[in-house]
């Protein structure tokens, strides 16, 4: 059911969707300079920032920390471990496991980031304090209710790859 028009709410839309446009090609400039900066994408270069943070993590642990579904993490250290990034290596402290370890190439690509590998959006949502986030959380949910073609996938795909322009736009 359509709600009846009036200036001020018009006008509340049009502010609300500019903050969005702001966050959205705030985001893909940023992921934009982290290609252009390391040769990869965002979502490799965040691969690559948790394996420096934790040497030896596993791939479960790996999805985990960065809200992706295991089978997509897979993919992306599959394609670092081809590009000479990073190496799977048997855990110290447990054989039985393999566990991820920079390689030069890796490291290399990471000294070359230019600012959060996992995007600005996460880091400022880190910088919001509680009260507001919880707010921003229950205000997003709302909006999600009333969004038409809403797709559960894109929850637990990476910023940097949603925000890819294809070729030639």
């Amino acid at each position: 059911m359509l709600k009846p028009h009036n200036a001020q709410s018009d006008q509340t839309v049009l502010d609300v969707l500019q903050q969005f446009r702001l966050i959205y090609g705030s985001m893909r400039r940023h992921f934009r300079l982290v290609e252009e900066r390391c040769g990869m994408s965002g979502s490799q270069m965040w691969v690559l920032q948790e394996v420096q943070r934790s040497p030896e993590i596993g791939i479960g642990e790996l999805a985990s920390r960065m809200g992706i579904h295991q089978s997509t993490c897979s993919l992306l250290v599959d394609k670092l471990v081809a590009l000479g990034c990073l190496d799977k290596r048997k855990k110290q402290s447990d054989q039985r496991r393999v566990g991820l370890c920079l390689a030069d190439r890796g490291r290399e690509a990471l000294a070359a980031l230019p600012g959060p590998a996992e995007g600005i959006l996460p880091e400022a949502l880190s910088a919001v304090p509680l009260a507001v986030l919880k707010t921003l959380h229950i205000n997003l949910d709302e909006l999600l209710r009333h969004l038409p073609g809403k797709d559960d996938k894109f929850a637990s795909m990476p910023l940097a790859d949603m925000l890819k322009q294809p070729e030639g736009e």
